[in-house]
């Protein structure tokens, strides 16, 4: 796959998992020291490995939700919630993947992501009581 070709692409399946909105605040929030990266997050992690044919969109959701869990990255992980939804992920299924994650990553990695999952949704105005 050529440069442009990957970055093309990356953008792509970026935009369809996380949003056009955070795309652009991504880019249009990058500088001269983070340009680089958000190019290389695009290019490699989107481009190169999301856009692989192995596993389907809705599946690296999963894997990716799951490891941000038990890395306690917070704020990377309500990005990859939202993806989730966006990737056919349900509430509940969110939910359970939170619940599985506290025994193998511990309940305070639980009790975070739990939080986050709770925004998310509350930010789609979804009845969560």
């Amino acid at each position: 796959m050529t440069n442009d070709l990957r970055r093309s692409e990356g953008l792509k399946i970026r935009r369809q998992v996380v949003g056009e909105d955070r795309v652009r605040t991504s880019f249009d929030g990058a500088d001269v020291l983070s340009r680089p990266l958000q190019e290389l997050v695009t290019d490699f992690a989107w481009g190169e490995v999301w856009t692989r044919p192995g596993l389907d969109l809705r599946a690296r959701s999963i894997l990716t939700i799951g490891m941000l869990i038990a890395l306690g990255k917070v704020d990377e992980l309500a990005v990859h919630l939202r993806g989730g939804l966006n990737n056919g992920l349900t509430v509940t299924e969110l939910q359970e993947m939170v619940l599985q994650s506290a025994v193998y990553a511990g309940f305070p990695a639980a009790n975070q992501a739990i939080a986050s999952l709770r925004k998310v949704v509350g930010e789609l105005d979804a009845d969560i009581r």
